[in-house]
């Protein structure tokens, strides 16, 4: 079997992988709930990609989360539910439909009132699907219930703590500016030490997730995506701890052979040498 740029090939191998006594025996064993973790971890691969810049890699790994699009899809029509044709025809109709004033007679919206359409829409198609459950007997979706509904919850804890704040600011339960988040934050800190001196792990753990709630409402707050921000942090910590790691090999020695109070004096050193500016500057 060749490869091709056609997307019909890429369909007729997942079919072929999945074609018991010819096809691959651990393709054949997976299922929906088995291969979650690959898709999560190949969007992820595609978000650091793009965060390097590299295009190349770039293209490899849309195609790696691709495959998982079609491997889902193919199950799926293996048990009569649907096929890939039918996730192309709906996210093309949800497209045009939350689209109107591009493929339809609304035009010369501004950014924000493209928002409030596309929120409108969206709440439209969720009472139109509830009722359509109803019709047919079903029950509702719990993750659909209620206002907060419809928020996922294998999202990434900071994302989707960020999706309920700014969902419930949109009636009006929130702070209405970020210096108060700030104080709620020392007031979570506060809680935090006081929960610490009763050793109680679950209370402890309880008072550091209001904590990081309140953080990631503050990066809210000013339109900074927490996730973003911790990922950029994460970056500059493998950094520095290497510049440490680095300079401590030049003198032949070892993180394990290195003092808290040396590779404290090595990180300050990598840290002033990255905000110093280089030659060019």
């Amino acid at each position: 079997m060749k490869p091709s740029t056609d997307i019909a090939r890429l369909l007729e191998i997942m079919a072929a992988l999945r074609t018991p006594g010819t096809g691959c025996p651990w393709d054949l064993e997976q299922d929906f709930a088995s291969i979650t973790p690959y898709t999560i971890e190949e969007a992820y691969e595609v978000v650091d990609a793009i965060e390097r810049g590299d295009l190349a890699d770039l293209r490899d790994e849309l195609g790696d989360l691709l495959l998982q699009v079609v491997f889902h899809a193919r199950m799926a029509e293996e048990q009569g539910a649907f096929a890939f044709g039918d996730v192309v025809g709906a996210i093309t109709k949800k497209l045009i439909r939350r689209h109107p004033h591009v493929f339809g007679s609304i035009k010369d919206l501004s950014p924000e009132e493209v928002k409030r359409l596309w929120d409108s829409i969206k709440a439209d198609e969720k009472t139109e699907r509830r009722a359509e459950r109803e019709r047919l007997g079903l029950a509702p979706e719990a993750h659909e219930a209620g206002f907060l509904g419809g928020i996922p919850t294998a999202l990434p804890a900071l994302t989707r703590a960020q999706k309920l704040t700014a969902k419930a600011a949109k009636v009006g339960f929130d702070w209405p500016d970020a210096a108060q988040v700030i104080d709620k934050i020392h007031e979570e800190l506060e809680e935090v030490k006081e929960a610490s001196s009763t050793g109680e792990r679950d209370k402890i753990e309880d008072e550091i997730g209001d904590l990081l709630f309140s953080v990631t409402n503050l990066a809210r707050h000013f339109g900074i995506d927490p996730e973003q921000a911790l990922r950029r942090t994460n970056a500059k910590f493998e950094r520095r701890f290497g510049a440490v790691e680095g300079a401590l090999a030049a003198q032949e020695r070892s993180l394990d052979e290195a003092s808290l109070e040396e590779m404290e004096r090595l990180w300050v050193a990598a840290k002033t040498a990255e905000r110093e500016p280089g030659p060019s500057s």
